[in-house]
């Protein structure tokens, strides 16, 4: 089924899917040390991005969804630790463990049904609110990669 003839549902995680996709793009066309290139005074770098992404993930569907404690999971404590590259993160391991992070995310996902609550900060939301929250979250940080690799290409030919 096309996603523009999907249901509710199949809409949602159609267009999560197509913005996971854009993130993993992000490292298609570049190296290793490329991929670690800092454009930006942040720590955001095109491995970054990917590696946040998976750390979205795994803080709505895996922690927030599943009810696994983010220590299990082993979530760093800070949003900006999410962007931190260590020697062993590499193109294909990070786009490994995002890749991996999805799919547990969509397995978390297809359990519940779209108007079932999970707490937020002392808030309730919805796995629709989740599935909005993380097309709007992923289409921000996809644009910033293709921001960066646009920089990182021209730098090539310059």
């Amino acid at each position: 089924m096309k996603i523009g003839q999907a249901d509710e549902r199949g809409l949602l995680e159609g267009m999560v899917d197509i913005q996971r996709d854009e993130i993993t793009g992000i490292l298609e066309d570049v190296d290793e040390e490329e991929a670690r290139l800092r454009l930006v005074p942040s720590l955001t770098t095109p491995l970054a991005l990917v590696k946040h992404a998976t750390f979205v993930e795994k803080v709505w569907f895996h922690a927030r969804v599943a009810g696994v404690p983010r220590k299990e999971i082993g979530l760093p404590d800070t949003v900006e630790e999410s962007f931190l590259l260590y020697p062993e993160d590499t193109v294909e391991s990070v786009r490994a463990a995002h890749r991996a992070a999805c799919e547990r995310s969509r397995e978390v996902a297809a359990g519940h049904e779209l108007d079932e609550q999970f707490d937020w900060h002392g808030n309730r939301v919805s796995l629709r609110f989740v599935y909005v929250h993380m097309i709007q979250e992923l289409a921000r940080h996809a644009g910033h990669g293709d921001i960066l690799v646009e920089q990182i290409r021209a730098a090539r030919v310059g």
